[in-house]
């Protein structure tokens, strides 16, 4: 018996595992018999010899081999013809990611071809092939005969599934991972809807392969009813390529994305190609790319290129709604104690309200800093060189102004922290400009300044720890800080819109580019909190003000910062442990009263997800700004029941009192098929965009090439 042993587990296995065979057969190099078969035990209730030499295990036979697990009624071995018999049923799985159910099974002394009668194959544990029987060839191929597959939850009342696939006859290649279908129907409840002579999908185990994507129906008031059919196309196993074609009776698109990834990055190209009704007789489209790339010594080069044909091709198409395509290039290496950037910028206005001759379309910055650590004197000293040119296609006198600007910066950041608590800082810098303008006659061609400044900055953090185990955190702030800028007539290019926050209020410049600077004496004061409880509630709050001897002329009403006191900052967030985030800002001015102010929160659970914002500013001259902001912004989504689930988008102007943009859309979902329909309509309009209303609609089968979340909702047979 213990001769024969062996000869049985072999057989068991390797009809119960034909695909792991494949698979270490397409190693490159020979595997050791040791990595061909690891370890295998087999179980039974009774094992023994028949009078003719055959071996047999029978009663709750079981056999185990790495993830693989086969349990049949009874196993029959004939060494003389090497024939493997095995009574179900019969059950074979492999990890859970393939499953095979027979009522019994014929193989052949080659263990490569046989017959399988009532059998059933199970990917994922949930897409099912259910046939008469099954036939095994070449160790590779497994032909079902009268088939019925389907990834819908089967009752055994007889009721059909909500969609199945019937075919005469399905191959599986388990090497190429592929099932073809001949004489196929796709059933609805039942009732045929399509016939398909032959059909090739992709077993449910591969990830990635050629075929069709899920389509999608799109109706828009502009472009009329459509449908978009992907095509993807895998190019090998790095590489891939979509081609989505967009046909209604208004437009005839082809869209395409194309993918690659590399051993040091990757890269993606995607657009559109378009002839349609909105603009008669001419070519439309666009064209967005993006990657990144890891060199040698360290560096990392980045591209992310956007162009359109026109301004209202992206809002036509449903595409992002941006108002200015930003295109840039980008090379940097940041270390510990060095930092480096170079980046070309390239912009193009969507906007009716700008030339795009008289914008800054061409932006170049060099950026490097080096940061040292003295022991003589100790701290810390920061040496920094920034090149900055942007240039505009117009050369007309002032709107045509290009400016190229270099600057120099030292500075030398030095703490101390006292027995008492008390943490003190020192800065002591300065910088030098050098600024070339030109196509502007208000300005000399070339301006150097210099930009001496110092502050130190008082900390006195305190904790306290609260009976109920929760912990505050108080820290009061106070600065003193001095700048001289020798030369203040440059023009403002960079800095035309300021932004006081938390980020800034300790800062000696408040302008965000360094063609402003600030000048003068200033003080600074402000308070830290946070309160954080064992639970997860947490709490954050944080208020100051700025005062300075003289007023800077180059702050906008809106950016609290003008005149000799600021606005007063106020901040804070709030976090509880039911899902709700609160986070506010807002500046108040001298009579209590906010320039401007932001609210934004969050909520959310197992069901229901809420969040918002709220946006106010009052006009400002300078920023363009003739009548006050005043928006709110609303998206959420509901869970009604395990299968349906809502989501909605609202965008209201409260100033003009009319909406922005609404949406609302349903999905339907189970274990086999998702649905989904949606409407929204942009109310906007501008000289090249008109309003638009837009209804969709999406059914995908999941299972076969598309994932769900429906394995968790399946319907009921009750």
């Amino acid at each position: 018996m213990r001769r024969f042993a062996p000869f049985l587990l072999t057989a068991v296995l390797a009809a119960g595992c034909p695909w792991v065979a494949a698979a270490q057969s397409s190693q490159p190099y020979p595997a050791t018999r040791q990595q061909q078969d690891p370890p295998a035990l087999l179980v039974a209730d009774k094992v023994f010899i028949t009078a003719d030499g055959k071996l047999v295990a029978e009663g709750n036979v079981e056999a185990f081999q790495g993830d693989v697990r086969l349990t049949a009624r009874r196993i029959t071995y004939d060494r003389e013809t090497g024939s493997l018999t095995l009574e179900g049923p019969i059950r074979i799985d492999q990890g859970g990611r393939a499953t095979v159910l027979a009522d019994s099974a014929e193989l052949d002394d080659g263990l490569r071809n046989g017959l399988l009668t009532g059998a059933r194959m199970v990917f994922d544990q949930q897409v099912q092939i259910a046939s008469v029987q099954a036939t095994r060839a070449s160790g590779r191929y497994t032909q079902f005969s009268k088939v019925s597959a389907t990834s819908c939850h089967v009752c055994t009342d007889g009721r059909p599934p909500l969609w199945q696939i019937r075919a005469r006859k399905v191959v599986h290649d388990q090497i190429e991972r592929q099932l073809y279908f001949e004489g196929a129907q796709f059933r609805v409840l039942d009732v045929p809807v399509f016939y398909f002579p032959t059909l090739r999908l992709p077993d449910p185990t591969l990830d990635r392969a050629t075929g069709f994507l899920v389509p999608s129906i799109r109706t828009t008031s502009q472009l009329g009813t459509g449908v978009q059919v992907p095509y993807f196309f895998k190019l090998g196993d790095h590489r891939d390529l979509t081609l989505t074609p967009y046909l209604s009776s208004k437009t005839t698109t082809l869209g395409y994305r194309y993918r690659q990834a590399f051993k040091n990055g990757r890269l993606q190209f995607e657009g559109a190609y378009t002839r349609d009704d909105v603009q008669t007789d001419q070519d439309r489209g666009y064209f967005f790319a993006n990657g990144w790339f890891t060199l040698k010594n360290d560096f990392r080069l980045t591209f992310d290129i956007q162009t359109a044909s026109d301004d209202a091709y992206l809002v036509d198409y449903g595409l992002p709604d941006y108002d200015r395509l930003r295109s840039e290039i980008a090379l940097e290496r940041i270390k510990r104690d060095t930092a480096f950037r170079t980046s070309f910028i390239h912009y193009k206005t969507l906007r009716d309200s700008e030339d795009q001759d008289e914008i800054p379309s061409r932006v170049f910055d060099l950026y490097f800093e080096k940061r040292y650590f003295p022991g003589a004197v100790g701290g810390e000293i920061r040496l920094g060189f920034l090149a900055h040119t942007h240039t505009r296609t117009s050369d007309a006198d002032i709107s045509g102004r290009d400016v190229a600007r270099a600057t120099f910066d030292a500075e030398w950041l030095r703490s101390w922290t006292f027995t008492t608590g008390l943490r003190a800082d020192l800065e002591l810098g300065a910088s030098v400009d050098t600024f070339d303008i030109r196509d502007d006659s208000a300005y000399p061609d070339q301006i150097t300044r210099s930009t001496p400044r110092a502050a130190l900055t008082l900390r006195y953090p305190m904790t306290r720890h609260e009976a109920s185990g929760a912990t505050q955190f108080l820290e009061p702030i106070a600065q003193i800080g001095w700048t001289h800028v020798s030369d203040t007539d440059v023009p403002d290019d960079e800095s035309t819109f300021q932004e006081f926050d938390q980020g800034n209020l300790l800062s000696l410049s408040r302008f965000p580019a360094a063609d402003r600077r600030e000048d003068g004496t200033t003080a600074v004061f402000g308070l830290n909190w946070a309160r954080s409880a064992p639970g997860g509630w947490q709490a954050l709050a944080t208020i100051g003000q700025v005062f300075r001897t003289d007023a800077n002329p180059g702050f906008t009403l809106t950016s609290g910062l003008q005149g000799t006191s600021s606005d007063l900052l106020l901040a804070g967030q709030i976090k509880t442990v039911k899902g709700l985030t609160l986070s506010a800002r807002g500046l108040l001015d001298g009579d209590f009263s906010f320039t401007k102010a932001e609210i934004r929160g969050a909520w959310s659970n197992e069901t229901s997800a809420l969040s918002g914002s709220y946006i106010w500013q009052e006009p400002d001259p300078a920023e363009d700004l003739d009548e006050e902001i005043s928006e709110i912004r609303l998206t959420g989504r509901h869970r009604i029941d395990e299968n349906w689930r809502t989501d909605a988008l609202a965008r209201y102007d409260l100033a003009g009192s009319e909406p922005l943009r609404l949406g609302l859309g349903v999905t339907y979902e189970n274990e086999c098929v998702q649905v989904n329909m949606s409407v929204s309509r942009r109310y906007t309009s501008t000289s090249s965009i008109e309003p638009t209303t837009e209804f969709g609609f999406t059914v995908a089968l999941t299972g076969y090439a598309v994932e769900g979340g429906g394995k968790k909702y399946k319907r009921q047979c009750s």
